[in-house]
C-alpha cells in the first residue's frame, strides 16, 4: 500500500487518514493511543480487545497477532528514550499492538460493526493485487499554505463505518439519558418513601409516649381511688354484731383484702375490678380475657393475681361456668 502522505515538502511524516478516525472506524471506540517519534502508533491491547468483543486479550494476541506487532509498554518507550505515561492505567507490562496488529485483530472479529472496515481492507488488497498500488483520492479542497501536507478524501467504507458508529453512539446516548432520567426519578421516589417512613416512625414514637403518659395518669387515678377507699373504710362505724351481720360492701371487701395481704399494684388493680362484681352479683363469672381488657394487664398476670387472692383466702373457687371458666365467690 502506498503512503501518499509522505511528501518531500511535508517536513515529517503526516498520516493520510487521521489515525483516531481510522481506529474508530475499525473498532467503534476512541481507544488510547501512544504515538512515538518515528510516527508509528501503539494501542493498549486490552482496549482494542474489549471493544472488539475478545473475552481474553492475552489469548487473542497469541492467536491472531504476530510477535513483531505486539510489545509491552516499557519496551516501546525505552526504545525511543521516552518515559512511561502518567496514570495508573499505563503500567510497564501493559501489552501494546501497532496499527497492523490492530487491523489483524479487526479482521478476526465477528462483530457486524467491523464489516465496513473489513470490506475496505479487502478492497485495498484487491486493488494492490490488480493495479500494483493503492492511492487515496485527494480531497477537493487543499490548504493554500506553502508546505502544507496534501489532504486526502476518506475512503467511502471508512466514512460509512464512522457514520454508523456515530449514529449508534447517539442512540446509546439517548438511551442513557432516558435511563438516567428514570434513575433520578426512582431515586427521588425512594427519598420520598424514606421521608414518609421517617415521619411514620416519629408518629409511632409520639403515640408510644402518649400511651405511656395515659397509663401513668390511670395508675395515679387508681392510687387516688384506693386511698379514698381506705379513708372511707377507716371512717365506717364498727360492724354490727354477729347476731345481725351487715352485708358486705365493696369498700369493706377491699379493706378486708388489704388487711389479709400486701397488695401490689397489679393485684389491687384486679381487686378493684372484681370486688364490685362479687358484692353485687355474689359470684365472679367473667372470663380472664374480660378482666384483662378492663385492667390493661395480660391474661397471665390476671390469673396470677387471682391465684394470690385465693392463696390469702380472699376468694375461693366454686365450680365452673358453661365455658369451663372458674367461678369465684367471696370467702
Amino acid at each position: 500500500m502506498n503512503e501518499p502522505s509522505k511528501q518531500p515538502n511535508a517536513g515529517k511524516r503526516q498520516d493520510a487518514i487521521d489515525v483516531s478516525d481510522f481506529v474508530y472506524a475499525a473498532t467503534g471506540a476512541r481507544v488510547r493511543r501512544l504515538t512515538v517519534p518515528d510516527g508509528s502508533h501503539w494501542f493498549p491491547a486490552v482496549d482494542v480487545c474489549t471493544e472488539l468483543g475478545y473475552t481474553t486479550p492475552r489469548k487473542a494476541l497469541l492467536d491472531h497477532v504476530p510477535e513483531e506487532h505486539r510489545k509491552n509498554l516499557e519496551t516501546v518507550t525505552g526504545s525511543h528514550g521516552l518515559s512511561i505515561p502518567a496514570g495508573r492505567s499505563w503500567r510497564r507490562d501493559l501489552n501494546l499492538i501497532d496499527l497492523q496488529g490492530l487491523i489483524i485483530l479487526v479482521n478476526g472479529c465477528t462483530k457486524p460493526a467491523c464489516a465496513p472496515f473489513k470490506q475496505w481492507v479487502a478492497e485495498v488488497i484487491e486493488t494492490v493485487q490488480r493495479e500494483g498500488s493503492y492511492t487515496l483520492e485527494e480531497a477537493e479542497v487543499q490548504s493554500a499554505e506553502p508546505g502544507a501536507p496534501i489532504a486526502y478524501a476518506m475512503p467511502e467504507q471508512v466514512a460509512e463505518a464512522i457514520v454508523r458508529l456515530e449514529e449508534r453512539n447517539l442512540q446509546a446516548d439517548e438511551q442513557f439519558a432516558v435511563a438516567q432520567h428514570k434513575s433520578l426519578a426512582l431515586q427521588q421516589e425512594i427519598a420520598d418513601t424514606q421521608q414518609k417512613i421517617a415521619e411514620t416512625q416519629q408518629e409511632m414514637v409520639d403515640l408510644q409516649r402518649a400511651t405511656l403518659a395515659a397509663q401513668q395518669t390511670i395508675a395515679q387515678a387508681m392510687e387516688r381511688i384506693a386511698d379514698r377507699i381506705d379513708m372511707l373504710a377507716f371512717r365506717r362505724p364498727a360492724p354490727p354484731t354477729a347476731d345481725s351481720p351487715a352485708p358486705p360492701t365493696t369498700e369493706s371487701v377491699l379493706a378486708d383484702w388489704r388487711r389479709r395481704l400486701a397488695v401490689t399494684e397489679d393485684v389491687w388493680t384486679v381487686a378493684v375490678v372484681i370486688a364490685p362484681v362479687l358484692v353485687e352479683e355474689g359470684e365472679l363469672r367473667q372470663p380472664l380475657e374480660v378482666i384483662a381488657a378492663r385492667t390493661g394487664l395480660s391474661v397471665q398476670r390476671v390469673n396470677e393475681c387471682l391465684r394470690m387472692l385465693r392463696k390469702h383466702a380472699c376468694i375461693r373457687p366454686q365450680g365452673a361456668s358453661e365455658d369451663r371458666a372458674p367461678v369465684y365467690v367471696l370467702n
